[in-house]
């Protein structure tokens, strides 16, 4: 009698046995939190060197105009005079030392606490007018059902960002000055006097609504973008469950915006102190020194209109450190938000 392969004497056959599983066919187990093994710096740079020599000329770019410049706040610490040498780059080593003498002059001088003042007060006001209108206006035509009119109304409102202060003001003349056409019809029916851009007590509204009419359209592009990254499905959501259109606005859509409006919120703070240059360095001559000096005029006043180098760049040095203490404490008020900032913790 023949017996077949794995067949017993009496006929019959063993029963499976059960084979042990191949490790091909083990899942692999999961890698624990921080177990992650580290690349190594010498493997992240071969990986990594194409897209490193790509960025750069923009780090060259940003060492040789901005970083390296900053070697020259030494000069707030000098009395530096550009003629102490036969070359004005080495004038810095001739030029006697004077400590924190620029500093204390600052501390002592009116004028640039009356700058400070009129820094602050403008800076609080475009923060409390400027910084919600282009969230409402962004809210407004993400609301339009039509895409072309959207987008008209898109490009209308972001088209004056392109338009320079020099333009911006001349509008402004031709509209609000005393031969504008605001001035014309009122005079047409016996009213005369009326010229805003000379009024000093409404210089800051004035400035405000200049930054308003011409960098509005610029924040609405960003929270537009920040809109379209909104789930549809959470207003079909909100809707069946009986929320109206302001429940889902505020439910829905402004949860949505708070990342991006922490983030500019925290840029916006740091810039506190740089209110603006070009547009109120035009306007200096109409409304007077009083209403129209900020940190920046003033420290082009003092620095290229009267020569004094070093005072300009004591002030300028603690503009720059007081912005950098803003921008700190900015971010971490967005970290105890729950909100990222401009830098992780």
């Amino acid at each position: 009698m023949s017996l077949t392969a794995g067949s017993r004497p009496d006929g019959t056959r063993p029963a499976a046995a059960v084979e042990e599983p191949t490790a091909a066919l083990v899942p692999e187990a999961a890698p624990q939190k921080g177990a992650a093994h580290k690349v190594p710096w010498r493997v992240r740079l071969r990986r990594d060197r194409a897209l490193i020599l790509m960025t750069l000329p923009a780090i060259g770019l940003l060492v040789l105009f901005n970083y390296i410049p900053l070697l020259g706040n030494v000069v707030a610490f000098q009395d530096y005079d550009p003629y102490a040498s036969s070359n004005g780059i080495t004038a810095i080593f001739h030029s006697p030392w004077l400590g924190v003498e620029q500093f204390s002059r600052m501390v002592d001088d009116p004028l640039f606490w009356s700058a400070v003042k009129n820094t602050i007060v403008l800076f609080l006001l475009q923060l409390v007018l400027f910084f919600p209108i282009p969230i409402a206006l962004a809210l407004l035509i993400n609301s339009v059902i039509r895409p072309r009119v959207r987008a008209v109304a898109q490009a209308i409102m972001y088209l004056p960002h392109f338009f320079s202060w020099v333009l911006v003001v001349t509008v402004f003349q031709q509209v609000f000055g005393g031969a504008g056409i605001i001035a014309q019809t009122l005079e047409d029916h016996g009213w005369s006097g009326f010229d805003l851009m000379t009024n000093a007590d409404l210089f800051k509204f004035l400035v405000t609504a200049q930054s308003v009419w011409k960098d509005a359209g610029w924040g609405i592009i960003v929270f537009l973008a920040a809109l379209a990254a909104v789930s549809t499905d959470l207003y079909e959501a909100a809707a069946m469950d009986g929320a109206g259109r302001w429940r889902r606005m505020w439910h829905v859509t402004l949860p949505a915006l708070r990342p991006v409006i922490a983030l500019l919120l925290v840029l916006r703070v740091g810039d506190a102190l740089s209110v603006g240059f070009e547009q109120f360095l035009l306007q200096r001559d109409a409304v007077g020194v009083g209403a129209s000096e900020v940190l920046d005029t003033y420290v082009w006043n003092m620095g290229i209109q009267n020569g004094d180098f070093s005072y300009a760049a004591a002030v300028g040095l603690v503009k720059g450190a007081i912005g950098v203490c803003l921008v700190l404490a900015a971010n971490k008020f967005a970290h105890l938000l729950g909100e990222q900032g401009v830098y992780k913790k």
